[in-house]
């Protein structure tokens, strides 16, 4: 249980209120500069944990329950924090909103069907959400670390929106599969 891979997955998540605390005072370059480090720290974990494991063959079922989870805290509570930090503003809090409720709904489908013994697998399309979210909000983190490039910010914006149209599009095909499990 305490594989090189597992372990991680778990810093992943315990780094989350670190980042948090970073990120909360938006004016604090410094703190963006060391969030936006943390933060592609903890992008690249996300790539290692899993290449580890199947490098080593240590893929387990708590690594496998635990990295989409660690995936989903991260993004969320980044969306979070950079909403009430005022670094997603305006009509980008609504991208960062559909996020969110697409992250909940299909984690939710996935227990339901869980409980039925029906699992949805991740597909490429899906990884690659996670990825251009991650992209995104760093784009949105490393603006708040270098205000002089403005082009960061627009940048930050229209990867997240990108992030939003494909997280839809997963999202749709997660619900489309899971409905044909469902009564009526």
């Amino acid at each position: 249980m305490l594989s090189l891979p597992n372990l991680l997955t778990l810093s992943r998540i315990l780094a989350v209120p670190l980042l948090a605390w970073l990120l909360w005072w938006p004016g604090w370059i410094a703190g963006y500069g060391l969030a936006f480090l943390l933060y592609t720290l903890m992008g690249y974990t996300d790539y290692l944990d899993g290449k580890l494991a199947r490098q080593r063959g240590t893929v387990s079922k708590l690594g496998t329950f635990l990295d989409p989870i660690a995936d989903k805290i991260l993004v969320a509570a980044t969306l979070l924090i950079l909403v009430g930090a005022g670094r997603i503003i305006g009509v980008d809090v609504v991208a960062a909103l559909a996020i969110t409720i697409r992250e909940i709904a299909v984690s939710g489908l996935r227990e339901f069907l869980g409980g039925l013994g029906v699992s949805l697998p991740v597909t490429r399309l899906a990884k690659w959400k996670t990825t251009l979210q991650l992209v995104a909000l760093g784009a949105i983190i490393l603006a708040g670390a270098v205000p002089a490039w403005r082009a960061l910010d627009l940048l930050g914006s229209a990867l997240l929106w990108a992030a939003a149209v494909v997280t839809l599009i997963t999202g749709y095909d997660y619900l489309r599969a899971g409905l044909r499990h469902i009564d009526s």
